[in-house]
């Protein structure tokens, strides 16, 4: 692979010294975005369009984070986007998340998250939410190992009918207790402090 075309690798290396922790670029939009697509779609319930994956990758690609083999093959993948929610705390959210099922119980979506979530902390993020679906029993372990709560049961949330829990991840104290509302002359505010 030529130096024009390298990726920078952001995080460390796994266990396998062919393993490689990227970050997103859109300049090789063409190569990976396929690969994303494919991973994604044979994992998650929902089918996203290309403007979704556009849509996150494109205002946001510096919070996606991709493990390569030595053949630039995408292994997994972690999707996020960072925003004010509601007008109140800067939200990072974890869109979607996977690994190919015979790298699976090898520590790298661990890593993924792991290295999203550092890039959202450096960008002053008060939390991180997800949704996950009840059933994704590896899932809700890895993030509740990671810290995340669950704050919401969600009834039939997916389109396949599946149930979900919203996950968050508070990361500054008192942020969960930020009242929030929609003022629909002005836009969101943030409710006035009780006297």
């Amino acid at each position: 692979m030529s130096s024009k075309n390298a990726l920078p690798v952001v995080g460390g290396k796994h266990e396998d010294p062919e393993l490689r922790y990227v970050q997103y670029h859109n300049d090789r939009e063409d190569e990976l975005l396929p690969q994303i697509r494919q991973l994604i779609s044979k994992d998650l319930s929902e089918p996203y369009s290309i403007y979704v994956y556009r849509y996150f990758l494109y205002q946001w690609s510096d919070l996606c984070f991709m493990a390569l083999n030595g053949d630039d093959k995408l292994i997994g993948v972690v999707i996020c986007k960072l925003e004010p929610h509601r007008g109140g705390p800067t939200r990072g959210y974890i869109a979607m998340l996977a690994t190919e099922e015979a790298h699976r119980g090898k520590g790298i979506a661990t890593k993924l998250v792991s290295m999203a979530i550092e890039a959202m902390q450096a960008r002053d993020a008060d939390e991180i939410a997800l949704e996950t679906e009840v059933s994704n029993v590896a899932s809700n372990k890895l993030y509740e190992r990671l810290g995340f709560l669950r704050t919401k049961r969600l009834h039939r949330y997916y389109l396949n009918g599946n149930t979900a829990y919203r996950l968050v991840l508070y990361l500054k104290e008192g942020t969960g207790l930020k009242h929030t509302y929609y003022d629909y002359t002005e836009g969101l505010q943030e409710l006035p402090p009780e006297v």
